[in-house]
């Protein structure tokens, strides 16, 4: 059962050199609002497995790609899933917190997602380009991203990357949700500039895309970012959908929207912990 005020070990590592991100200084101000409603302390992604079983739940936030602590993570994971640990996010996401897998599943079930294969079979299905975008199936924080021509997918197209056409965008876009509740949107105006964000106000149609992926996840609470770009021909397609560690881009918002926010996410998780205690009762 948690305590009267409940115990959280929130991950994160304010040390990881985030491309035109503070992972620091968005956990520091996230956590000091947190504090007012629990107990909390922070930790390096590599010393949770350690630490989770004196806390009431984890909290996973900005610890950085995965890649960097690979073992540790696995670790973490194995041992939660086995004791049942309450994860914030939890960790049956289906998004990016599994991998990549979802682009090529995505895409093969007619979803608006920037196409993707994987295959030198399915190359034929994406449609043609000048150029094209391929990246590692385990990459994260554009890692190992390349962009090549047709001629050369043939030879890389292994299985082990991710091929899609390059698209000249006008913009990216993010839709933040908590548990299954739209929060805000910000986009970057500049394609060259992907994290100088502007508040967006999305239309109706904006909000049913980027719905259907959160319905799609199945989550039944934690962050999700859903990232799109607005395609040519107008429409929205597909990014990645964040649901292990989605930055937040706090400091884009204004402080009633930051309150706004915090409000939300400190609810979500009193019925977080108050649902995984109700598991845990005999």
């Amino acid at each position: 059962m948690p305590s009267a005020r409940p115990r959280i070990l929130y991950v994160t590592d304010p040390a990881y050199p985030a491309r035109g991100r503070r992972y620091g200084d968005e956990d520091i101000a996230l956590t000091a609002r947190l504090r007012e409603d629990f107990t909390l302390a922070l930790c390096h992604p590599r010393d949770a497995a350690a630490l989770m079983d004196a806390f009431d739940a984890v909290v996973v936030r900005n610890s950085g790609p995965v890649l960097a602590h690979q073992d540790a993570y696995d670790d973490f994971r194995s041992r939660a899933l086995a004791r049942s640990t309450p994860v914030y996010n939890p960790l049956d996401g289906r998004g990016d917190m599994a991998g990549k897998q979802y682009l090529l599943d995505l895409t093969a079930a007619g979803y608006p997602v920037i196409p993707t294969v994987d295959r030198p079979e399915d190359l034929h299905l994406l449609p043609g380009a000048d150029r094209y975008v391929v990246k590692p199936k385990l990459g994260a924080d554009s890692i190992g991203l390349r962009t090549v021509t047709a001629g050369e997918l043939p030879a890389l197209a292994d299985g082990t990357v991710l091929v899609q056409p390059h698209i000249a965008f006008a913009y990216e876009v993010s839709f933040y949700f908590v548990d299954h509740d739209f929060q805000y949107a910000l986009h970057a105006p500049d394609p060259e500039r992907r994290w100088l964000l502007r508040p967006y106000e999305p239309t109706c149609a904006d909000l049913e895309f980027a719905r259907r992926f959160i319905d799609w996840n199945g989550l039944d609470h934690g962050i999700q970012r859903v990232d799109a770009c607005r395609a040519p021909d107008g429409g929205l397609l597909l990014v990645e959908l964040e649901d292990l560690n989605p930055y937040l881009s706090l400091d884009a918002l204004d402080d009633a929207g930051r309150d706004a926010f915090v409000a939300t996410l400190k609810a979500s998780l009193h019925r977080f912990l108050a649902a995984a205690a109700q598991r845990s009762a005999p």
